[in-house]
């Protein structure tokens, strides 16, 4: 049986899903090590408050550690589990591990930058395998953020085949 169209007017509308809630922590993707600053702990996907309050977040859209681009982590540095107090302790050369769905991989220290919070170019892809981590700066201010900067160590990870 055909529906006419001044039927189908009357049909309800399909709705749209609702959007996610970026108030609820996301699941934990892995684990992020920083040995000289003694981090070890869980990864969450997502940068929201509450999935923050849990532990450091990827960015969504940034790349996946080991992958071709930014593997972007935000965290904070003095409230809740605060895992990036010691951010500014980190030096050129010290090693961030994160271990991902079996692989480990590990990134080293390029450089550190003091930036304003609309500096939003680092959140930005790369062409090659690079990582961002950022807090707010100083600490138990959200005037400025630091920004380390890493660049992929392929001799010292052990990816997934």
């Amino acid at each position: 049986m055909a529906v006419t169209e001044a039927a189908a007017e009357t049909l309800p509308k399909p709705e749209d899903p609702p959007p996610p809630d970026l108030s609820v922590p996301r699941d934990q993707i892995g684990a992020l090590s920083i040995p000289d600053i003694k981090i070890d702990m869980p990864m969450f996907e997502g940068v929201s408050l509450p999935t923050l309050d849990k532990g450091p977040g990827h960015w969504p859209g940034s790349a996946m550690p080991g992958r071709v681009g930014n593997v972007v982590i935000a965290g904070h540095r003095v409230s809740h589990n605060h895992p990036f107090r010691d951010i500014d302790k980190l030096k050129k050369g010290n090693q961030v591990i994160f271990t991902v769905n079996g692989g480990k991989y590990v990134y080293v220290v390029r450089e550190t930058k003091i930036v304003y919070p609309d500096a939003l170019w680092i959140v930005e892809q790369t062409p090659g395998k690079t990582a961002t981590l950022f807090a707010c700066h100083p600490k138990g201010s959200t005037r400025q953020r630091i920004v380390v900067f890493l660049d992929y160590a392929p001799n010292l990870s052990m990816p997934v085949a």
